[in-house]
């Protein structure tokens, strides 16, 4: 078994992509790779890639897409960065620069092919996987024909499907307004779910009370 915590050292020192890329140009930001968890955590948020904010902080999620998601989930900021209780794993774990038009490049494919089975295999306990966004969606649970909204329509069926249980969400950008806007269904009926399943996987991870 992978041990989590020596394969988060070896990521937090790559620079692959910027030294010796594999796919396309180098990294056009310096590295910082932003990973967190440990091999008691029982949920893993399964995301992207770092943005420019946290980039510079060197904290996942630490912006308004942060925010909205920790207000899906139910939790607050101590909880949320709580290595010992929650994985972060970004499909690419450095910040990937930004497009012609200021959004933010797609993930570096070198990040997930060299280290990400590596990082799940020192995650024994996880409990609940939340797959956010079109690429780590790709990656955990395969390409739809119906793409991120269908995936995500299919939440009742992955969340019965596997263990450890899945949830697909699309990212909490608020670029992604207008999509909650035309879904209204993510908010009424899988957000009380996701708060519920969140809460339980955290509450079966805890130390008995004294």
């Amino acid at each position: 078994m992978s041990d989590f915590t020596e394969t988060a050292a070896a990521i937090r020192a790559c620079r692959l992509c910027a030294e010796a890329p594999l796919h396309g140009p180098p990294l056009p930001v310096a590295p910082r790779p932003i990973v967190q968890g440990s091999a008691s955590a029982r949920l893993c948020i399964a995301s992207q890639a770092p943005g420019h904010r946290a980039w510079r902080s060197g904290l996942p999620f630490q912006d308004a897409s942060g925010r909205r998601l920790r207000a899906w989930l139910g939790l607050d900021e101590a909880t949320f960065y709580d290595p010992a209780r929650i994985a972060i794993l970004p499909m690419g774990a450095c910040f990937p620069g930004h497009d012609a038009q200021g959004g933010d490049l797609p993930p570096r494919r070198e990040c997930a092919e060299t280290w990400r089975a590596r990082l799940f295999a020192g995650l024994p306990d996880l409990d609940l996987i939340l797959v956010i966004g079109l690429y780590a969606q790709h990656w955990h649970l395969g390409r739809s024909p119906d793409g991120l909204t269908g995936t995500v329509a299919r939440w009742r069926e992955l969340l019965a499907g596997s263990h450890p249980r899945v949830l697909p969400l699309p990212h909490p950008s608020w670029r992604n307004s207008g999509w909650l806007r035309r879904h209204p269904w993510f908010e009424a009926e899988l957000l009380p779910v996701l708060r519920r399943e969140v809460a339980r996987a955290l509450r079966a991870g805890s130390p008995p009370a004294a």
